[in-house]
């Protein structure tokens, strides 16, 4: 307790402290105790007071591997398929690499063979020369194969390579069957060492939703139902006409949100989408509506799907709310994309004994695993090094005193 920026005497006649003691506390006593039944000499203590750490989820498949892949020329044996071959690096000059001839626009193109939601796109360069063969390259996602695809939306530009570098891109949320990399406008090889293509989940599928009021069959549901469009309302939220309407998203588990992408009604009423507030957070206060504000909704016209950047905002609720304003929210769908964050808590024991632990190390673990799973049911327990003998002398006090 601080006064700040004070001159004084600070005076308390008591202070009273009330909680629960930390489960850490529990866990230690608990596994002293399951020890004791086997082993009397010991000591167990923590080297370090139990830390949590973030983990964050990853994307794990490569989607560039299921696909197939063609080139504008290929330079000697540096075939299109070099670039999707699981290998960044390879002996020899650009042994594993994809290069197109000396050409004006050379470009590469990636057959997904079905439409996904591309987050992330990885590069990788030829590590013994010639970076100018992948830097400023145009990444473009699409459905058309106009123009053998690259005229199709633009994710990001390549630079800033050096020999052997891999480099990640971010795409936010494009939708597409086709990843092109084209070198506009420049005569030149184009040479990719590797092309790594990650999707996205639309993750609002997972969660369970709760509205302020709906209007008649138009359920919250119906908002993340992975429908878009439809006879009119047939596949939309619609809430009751009220003061603040709002329509929320539980996401079971807390997200760093990238981006979240809404669909208006195709028949009419864009006034039910606009002006809507977009709040994420982990508060249910006011029903999550006092959660921290992502965007305001604006621009819809009947049946447009716009998309709103969150910029990693991290929460579990997601609301959709018209605050201060008497009338209908409606929405026909919400997508949500990001990456699912837990934390995992870690425990790190010293265990001191005179009995031959090297021989029981076996017994000694599985002990300590059943008391633990007395209070935590999602556990690792191992050592993180074998149990070992180390001599202690004796301080010359007389004769030895066993």
């Amino acid at each position: 307790m601080i006064a700040p920026g004070r001159v004084g005497h600070l005076t308390l006649c008591e202070v009273e402290v009330y909680g629960k003691p930390a489960l850490s506390g529990e866990i230690l006593s608990q596994l002293q105790s399951a020890l004791s039944l086997y082993i009397s000499d010991f000591n167990l203590s923590w080297t370090q007071r139990p830390f949590k750490v973030k983990v964050k989820q990853q994307n794990t498949e490569n989607l560039a591997r299921r696909g197939t892949v063609t080139q504008s020329s290929t330079y000697y044996s540096y075939i299109a398929q070099n670039a999707i071959d699981g290998k960044r690096y390879g002996p020899g000059s650009a042994a594993s690499c994809s290069i197109t001839g000396y050409q004006l626009s050379p470009w590469w193109m990636l057959d997904l063979l079905d439409y996904y939601e591309i987050s992330t796109v990885i590069i990788t360069a030829r590590s013994d020369c010639c970076l100018d063969q992948t830097n400023g390259v145009e990444i473009r996602i699409g459905n058309s194969t106009e123009n053998n695809g690259n005229n199709n939306p633009i994710c990001a530009v390549t630079s800033g390579f050096q020999l052997g570098q891999t480099i990640s891109y971010s795409c936010g949320v494009m939708v597409g069957r086709y990843i092109n990399l084209v070198m506009t406008g420049r005569t030149n090889y184009l040479s990719l060492c590797e092309v790594e293509v990650y999707k996205t989940e639309n993750v609002a599928r997972r969660g369970t939703v709760t509205p302020s009021l709906n209007q008649y069959t138009w359920i919250p549901e119906k908002a993340i139902d992975g429908i878009k469009y439809g006879s009119p309302g047939s596949f939309c939220f619609a809430s009751g006409n009220q003061n603040t309407p709002w329509w929320r998203l539980d996401l079971k588990y807390r997200y760093e949100i990238d981006t979240i992408i809404i669909t208006a009604r195709t028949d009419c009423c864009p006034d039910q989408t606009n002006g809507a507030e977009i709040r994420i957070g982990n508060s249910l206060e006011n029903n999550g509506n006092n959660n921290p504000r992502c965007a305001v909704t604006s621009g819809f016209s009947t049946g447009y799907t716009l998309s709103y950047s969150c910029n990693g905002m991290e929460g579990r609720y997601v609301n959709v709310v018209m605050t201060g304003r008497v009338g209908y929210l409606t929405l026909c769908e919400v997508e949500v994309y990001g990456k699912c964050n837990y934390k995992k808590s870690i425990l790190k024991l010293k265990f001191l004994s005179s009995v031959d632990a090297v021989a029981s190390s076996g017994k000694i673990l599985s002990q300590l695993q059943s008391a633990m799973s007395l209070h935590i049911s999602n556990f690792n327990l191992s050592w993180t090094r074998p149990p070992y003998k180390e001599k202690v002398t004796q301080p010359d006090t007389g004769p030895c005193v066993k």
